[in-house]
């Protein structure tokens, strides 16, 4: 059984006094809970306080996240550099991809390099509106998915707990979410593709998001259905108490689905 895992993206939010007290806030409000795991995604500049605050507590940090290696990269972050501060890196996210023009190729580099370290990569695939109005959901996302884990063996992707988010460029940050439906129908496609190429156990043991207007309303939406793991989630998880109740509502829903 995978455990469901509800992650936090904070973007380019909160300064550092700001990420600890949203920080402190979360780890009191998810405080004894069991059974969904829990991360945070500062920015790089509260990422080690961030970081530190949360140690012992059982919440993850994740980056949000990462270039190739170390050199003359201004403004860039090695992965070197996160090893042992962060567990998760986010990679491929659609406002790299869009904004800052990050293609299949870079995302499948920082992969590989983001591993190399020992961090688990948390890959975001996703459509654009056009993409999907033209009814090439699952071409793209297939594409995608391929093109990142090209010669990425399975056994390190497994070693490393590597994790998918589903996010529809169209649903993020829009207040107009994709339904539960059709995210497990793509959050299956996704699955079988992992089969294909490393087989049904890694597959299986796989965690895979959805991501794109989740919040405490419409999470159950999504977690109450078999393929999708949990979420990737950005504005809510900007406010403690929206977040501590999608992280309770997963677990709330997921146990009343073990029974």
């Amino acid at each position: 059984m995978r455990t469901p895992f509800i992650a936090g993206n904070w973007k380019c939010h909160r300064t550092v006094e700001e990420a600890l007290a949203l920080a402190q806030a979360i780890v009191r409000g998810v405080e004894g809970l069991s059974g969904v795991e829990v991360a945070l995604c500062p920015s790089f500049v509260a990422l080690p306080a961030v970081a530190e605050r949360l140690r012992g507590t059982g919440i993850a940090v994740g980056a949000q996240n990462v270039y190739l290696g170390e050199g003359a990269y201004t403004g860039e972050v090695a992965p070197r550099m996160l090893a042992g501060l962060c567990r998760y890196v986010i990679l491929g996210h659609s406002e790299r991809r869009h904004l800052f023009g990050e293609d299949d190729r870079l995302i499948h580099a920082k992969l590989l390099a983001a591993m190399e370290w020992g961090l688990a990569p948390i890959l975001c695939v996703g459509e654009s509106l056009e993409e999907n109005e033209q009814g090439r959901t699952e071409e793209v996302v297939a594409a995608q998915v391929e093109a990142a884990l090209a010669d990425v063996e399975g056994r390190l992707w497994q070693e490393r707990g590597g994790v998918i988010a589903y996010e529809p460029v169209w649903a993020i940050g829009t207040g107009r979410p994709c339904d539960g439906a059709t995210a497990n129908r793509i959050i299956a496609l996704i699955r079988s593709l992992l089969a294909e190429r490393y087989g049904s156990r890694i597959a299986e043991g796989t965690r895979i998001l959805y991501g794109g207007s989740v919040n405490a309303a419409n999470i159950g939406e999504f977690v109450e259905h078999p393929e999708i793991d949990g979420a990737l989630v950005g504005g809510a998880s900007l406010k403690a108490d929206e977040f501590v109740a999608i992280v309770r509502r997963t677990r709330a829903v997921r146990v009343s689905d073990e029974r």
